[in-house]
């Protein structure tokens, strides 16, 4: 033992343990022998006492300081010649009772459902919006309103006026459904949540028609995606002004711009087709006379084309608002006219 103890004292313990293949936790756990009993914390004689921290949490729950903090409240107090611990200890008794944070009670905004919209032909879901343009007076701006086909991109309706109404945008929803021949039940109108879209005379309209309204989640603009777009296909027009003298000159810009947009507009998203041919249900006519003038092409110079004849670009078949990523257990309901796709 003594001859142990003295390699020991002379070599140290790490390498004895090393070359016994023990470790020194466990060396040292069986030295220290068995843990005595967990010693109960002694509460400082200094600590406020639970009757003196009740009566902090309850002045800083009072209707006088609920909205300040607690360093405002200690100096408050002490103002007043009143004093009841620190402002940090302050801190530490609401951080104990999880109110580090408003300790009013705030207001709990809805749990808003998001859109899933998908039209398979001309007609079955149409979007809604108001934009601002600009004119040479300040603060004063025209209104376009502007109502589109999810599918066909195709512009229905429009209006411009000089105010952002819902009456104006009800008139502008009941004529166009009149226009295009839609029946009750056949139709859905998805718009944003602003105050024209969402007002009762616009809900009482869409239910008095037999539309099913739509509307995206506040403060999600990709819930409504196609009217953002055709927007900025608006105002990035080369004719589109900076600025507008009038109601006149704006409507001279839009009696030329909607005609175009629609007939003539090879739209990047329908195949480059216009609007009018894939409302008008021409996309197959269309198509396949493409596709002989390209295949004529082909035919002629084959060199030409390295990689076969030649494929057009296609317009979808389906145009979603928020197309599902998974639809196991989905159920997206249209109106009844239309058909219940059950995933």
């Amino acid at each position: 033992m003594e001859a142990a103890l003295a390699i020991i004292e002379s070599t140290g313990i790490a390498p004895v343990l090393t070359a016994l293949g023990l470790s020194r936790a466990t060396f040292y756990r069986h030295r220290r022998g068995p843990r005595s009993e967990v010693r109960v914390p002694v509460r400082p004689a200094r600590a406020l006492s639970e009757v003196e921290r009740a009566r902090v949490l309850g002045r800083l729950r009072s209707e006088e300081f609920v909205d300040r903090t607690p360093i405002e409240v200690f100096a408050t107090l002490l103002g007043r010649g009143e004093y009841l611990c620190s402002w940090r200890t302050m801190y530490r008794i609401l951080s104990e009772n999880r109110e580090v944070r408003e300790r009013r009670d705030q207001r709990r905004h809805p749990r808003y459902q998001k859109p899933e919209l998908v039209a398979t032909g001309p007609n079955q879901v149409w979007s809604w919006d108001i934009t601002k343009l600009r004119t040479y007076e300040k603060w004063v701006y025209l209104y376009l309103y502007v109502l589109l086909d999810l599918f066909s991109r195709y512009v229905v309706g429009w209006l411009l006026a000089t105010a952002a109404t819902a009456e104006l945008g009800g008139r502008l929803i009941a004529e166009s459904i009149e226009k295009q021949g839609v029946e009750p039940g056949e139709l859905i109108v998805h718009a944003d949540r602003g105050s024209q879209m969402t007002a009762d005379t616009v809900s009482q309209l869409l239910g008095q028609l037999g539309v099913v309204p739509s509307y995206s989640r506040p403060h999600v603009p990709n819930d409504n995606p196609y009217s953002e777009s055709q927007f900025k296909t608006v105002k990035y027009h080369p004719e589109f002004p900076d600025r507008f003298a009038g109601i006149d000159h704006g409507l001279s810009f839009c009696r030329g711009f909607f005609p175009w947009y629609n007939h003539e507009h090879a739209h990047s998203a329908l195949g480059y087709l216009t609007p009018a041919v894939v409302h008008a249900g021409r996309t197959e006519e269309e198509l396949r006379v493409r596709e002989e003038v390209l295949l004529a092409a082909w035919r002629e110079h084959p060199e030409r084309f390295v990689n076969g004849p030649p494929r057009l670009p296609r317009p979808p078949r389906e145009v979603w608002i928020n197309q599902p990523s998974t639809t196991a257990g989905t159920q997206i309901v249209v109106p009844a006219a239309m058909e219940v796709l059950a995933h």
